[in-house]
């Protein structure tokens, strides 16, 4: 099973969202309360995914998105103005409030897409490693780097090294 963070500022809306991914078998959860405490469990643990609420007592989701690992998927439960305000690509939004079977359904579609760029990343470093002699480890780095350079993640970055070749 995948594991996730779930990232709220109330302790309520992390207790519920825990309770249904975990009872449902979809995700087991890591409970942060602030963006910081995300950012820190990102650097200690490989997660799938993160599922947090608009605003965090240090910041915003935005703001977090923009320190996520390439690769790293988003979903943000908000009310709908709020999910309004969101311009960052790649992030996906669920309206509160919410229902188990809606939330079930978007945490699936987090996860899945977290796969899909997985193996995208995959496609590319075969790419590279065949086609420049370069091991996994440089041919990972090579893409890393291309994204630093770039501002760009790193499923995109894959994405254009597949597409122009």
């Amino acid at each position: 099973m995948q594991t996730v963070v779930v990232a709220f500022s109330g302790e309520v809306s992390c207790t519920r969202i825990r309770e249904i991914l975990e009872s449902a078998g979809a995700a087991d959860c890591l409970i942060c309360r602030s963006a910081d405490q995300v950012r820190r469990t990102l650097c200690q643990q490989r997660v799938a995914g993160v599922i947090c609420g608009y605003k965090f007592p240090d910041g915003t989701a935005e703001e977090l998105r923009e320190d996520l690992p390439g690769g790293c998927p988003m979903l943000v439960v908000a009310a709908k103005p709020l999910l309004e305000h969101i311009q960052c690509e790649g992030i996906l939004k669920l309206a509160s409030p919410l229902s188990r079977g809606a939330l079930l359904s978007a945490v699936e579609e987090l996860l899945r897409g977290e796969e899909e760029e997985r193996a995208l990343i995959a496609r590319a470093k075969e790419y590279l490693m065949q086609r420049y002699g370069l091991s996994e480890e440089q041919a990972h780095r090579n893409l890393q780097r291309r994204s630093m350079t770039t501002g760009l993640r790193l499923a995109q970055v894959a994405r254009t090294v597949l597409g122009t070749h």
